[in-house]
């Protein structure tokens, strides 16, 4: 399966997908990149390209388990022996339980726009009404202009091309996604960062609406030695964002 992903996103991205590169897979870093609600490769396609001369990508598939714990199973089922580890979101709780899971697996780790905080009360009374307005079967359009004007900077909402591209992604994933994606339980994980000592990278948009700077930099606080990179005029997506940015700061943490 993690050859296949790692095909398919080669194909997407017009990338070779055997032995042919100028630099050997077996000197590239195995890199797992995690997606987060309602994302899948199209999240990563920018970092995918820009890392391509180091890094060996996989984006796991988060799509089919019911319980945090499985979508975990099916995800390093998917992955090489040993790998650094980013997460995005959604990602970056599933990178949390893998380091419940796995933890020697884990090369290095990266939590982009991510948190350790599990949901309020608010949060998961949000949640179970986003739910509830779900309907099965039906049509399915992903992310409307309400989520948009959350999910990426005030500054974006005219670029179509960016607006599209989150709008196909979310709509290619579908309603029954979003209902198993939306149900799984973020677990605190204050303790598991607080334990971490490997090369840990924090990236944050610097107007994240979704999960707010102010986590970014208290996860910062929390590891001694971690590097937080703030990306300017940016929101809560800024993989596809400002995607530049932060290939740069993934560059970094993996030849750290």
């Amino acid at each position: 399966m993690a050859g296949e992903v790692l095909a398919h996103c080669h194909a997407t991205l017009g990338l070779p997908t055997g032995s042919s590169d100028n630099v050997r897979m077996t000197d590239r870093i195995p890199l797992l990149l995690l997606p987060g609600l309602l994302n899948d490769a199209e999240l990563w396609r920018g970092q995918i390209a820009a890392l391509s001369d180091i890094a060996d990508c996989t984006v796991g598939d988060q799509t089919r388990g019911e319980t945090m714990q499985a979508v975990v199973d099916d995800v390093l089922a998917q992955a090489p022996d040993r790998f650094a580890l980013a997460g995005f979101s959604l990602g970056g709780f599933v990178a949390q339980q893998i380091l419940r899971t796995a933890p020697e697996r884990v090369l290095r780790l990266a939590l982009i726009d991510a948190s350790i905080h599990a949901d309020s009360p608010e949060r998961a009374a949000q949640r179970r009404s986003q739910r509830a307005s779900v309907r099965l079967p039906g049509t399915f359009h992903g992310f409307g202009d309400t989520l948009m004007r959350s999910y990426i900077d005030a500054s974006r909402l005219d670029d179509y091309v960016l607006v599209q591209r989150v709008r196909d992604m979310t709509a290619r994933l579908g309603a029954a996604v979003f209902l198993r994606q939306s149900a799984l339980d973020r677990v605190d994980g204050h303790d598991v960062l607080a334990r971490y000592r490997d090369p840990l990278l924090i990236v944050c948009g610097a107007n994240d609406r979704i999960t707010p700077l102010a986590i970014s930099e208290e996860m910062h606080a929390l590891v001694p030695g971690s590097t937080l990179v703030v990306v300017p005029a940016c929101g809560h997506l800024a993989p596809m964002e400002q995607p530049d940015e932060v290939s740069d700061a993934l560059r970094g943490w993996l030849l750290r």
